[in-house]
């Protein structure tokens, strides 16, 4: 059986910087360090920080006062931020700087007197922390539907921010239909959408043109590693999601001479591992890597935590 890789896959900038936040501040402040949220939206990824000392709620009302806190990747509302302060908690923001960067756009298309428009995914954390982040309201639509059915006088002054874990590819019907009704919207460059998401979802399109089964390694809550399954399905190679090796189907692999694996950007490289360990218990295996583009984006930590080293982990 042929295997192939896409590349990229699995961890990007925003995911590497948000895990070592949290373990510098362990390495920094020593345990307990509590976290806002999933750091990422990986269970792998949370049991091994809850190991090293990491524990996560989901309100900062179960924080003690003053102690160290992380807020997550996805960003937060700015009652939260607020809050935190109030309390007293020593906060290492790990949202990541492409969030940070659409809630700047937020901020600043409010603050020019046009409503806004969010596209994203209901309730996910990005899009509550996003929505939180200006005090005008901000209306969310999901799909190209919703922006025939938004209850706006046409000449509204608009504009329109993205979740980051949506594509190019993703927004671009939606951000043509607001544009078609609206053509006074202003929105953000294409550029300033999530990179990483983009990627592997063209190392996704790639990779379906030579194999016949795909595997997404990522959590069934990330959105990124989701949205990999459904565009390979939409391509009409049947797509798998699995959270490792123990969930693949070895029933999924009959005749298929090809099998493509990639993985959602909060994915470790230690579970698509697990996922070529599970193929060579069903039997020989010929591994292979897509070319594909090479990213060497690299995001600051927090200053406080620039200067304490940690020792190498499979984890990153």
């Amino acid at each position: 059986m042929q295997v192939v890789l896409a590349q990229p896959r699995g961890f990007c900038a925003g995911v590497v910087r948000a895990i070592e936040i949290v373990e510098r501040a362990i390495e920094r402040y020593g345990a307990p360090v509590y976290v806002r949220h999933e750091i990422v939206h990986n269970k792998h990824v949370v049991e091994c920080l809850k190991a090293k000392g990491a524990v996560f709620v989901e309100e900062l009302d179960e924080i003690p006062a003053n102690a160290p806190t992380v807020f997550s990747a996805h960003g937060v509302a700015r009652h939260v931020e607020r809050e935190a302060a109030a309390r007293g908690l020593q906060v290492l923001d790990a949202t990541c700087p492409l969030v940070t960067k659409v809630h700047h756009h937020a901020r600043r298309y409010a603050s020019k007197g046009r409503s806004l428009i969010l596209i994203g995914h209901e309730n996910h954390p990005e899009v509550v922390g996003t929505m939180g982040q200006v005090d005008s309201p901000m209306t969310l639509v999901q799909r190209v539907e919703d922006v025939a059915a938004l209850d706006l006088p046409d000449d509204t002054p608009l504009a329109y921010v993205t979740q980051t874990t949506l594509s190019v590819d993703d927004t671009r019907e939606i951000i043509a239909a607001l544009k078609a009704r609206f053509p006074d919207i202003e929105g953000p460059h294409t550029r300033d959408i999530c990179y990483a998401t983009q990627n592997r979802q063209a190392g996704l399109r790639a990779l379906c043109k030579i194999v016949d089964v795909i595997l997404v390694v990522g959590a069934s809550n990330s959105s990124n590693a989701n949205r990999l399954r459904e565009i390979g399905a939409e391509l009409g190679v049947p797509s798998y999601l699995v959270a490792n090796g123990s969930e693949m189907n070895p029933a999924w692999l009959q005749n298929a001479m090809a099998v493509g694996i990639t993985a959602g950007a909060p994915t470790p490289e230690a579970l698509v591992n697990g996922v070529i360990e599970a193929l060579l218990r069903v039997g020989p295996v010929s591994l292979s890597l897509l070319p594909g583009r090479e990213e060497t984006v690299e995001f600051r930590l927090p200053a406080e935590l620039d200067h304490v080293s940690l020792a190498p982990s499979h984890d990153r």
